[in-house]
């Protein structure tokens, strides 16, 4: 039996084929998006969105632990969706791009 596209033509079936991500890019994006659903991650960001703060700020104003805090926040690190900056002995934590909150946002408006 032979595979038949009903909407699709085989030249846009190439242009298509053509333009999807790579395995590796696409294992990326996975591993991005996968940050944005721990509910734990997503309240560390929201609050990062309105100011910038250190683990002991976050875990007092959540009322998580630390250790849970400092794991997550190492995470959005890794993907590079967090930085720090010292300020003495503290770490201070930011968002890299403000685009973060913007996608958020738009995520919430578009369920209402």
């Amino acid at each position: 039996m032979q595979n038949r596209f009903l909407l699709l033509s085989e030249r846009n079936k190439q242009e298509i084929l053509s333009l999807l991500p790579g395995e590796s890019d696409i294992s990326k994006l996975a591993d991005y998006f996968q940050n944005f659903s721990d509910s734990t991650r997503i309240k560390i960001l929201t609050c990062l969105a309105m100011q910038n703060m250190c683990v002991n700020d976050l875990s007092n104003l959540l009322n998580i632990n630390q250790t849970t805090i400092s794991h997550q926040l190492k995470q959005l690190k890794d993907q590079n969706i967090v930085s720090y900056k010292r300020d003495g002995k503290i770490l201070v934590y930011y968002l890299t791009d403000g685009s973060i909150n913007d996608m958020m946002m738009y995520a919430l408006q578009e369920r209402v």
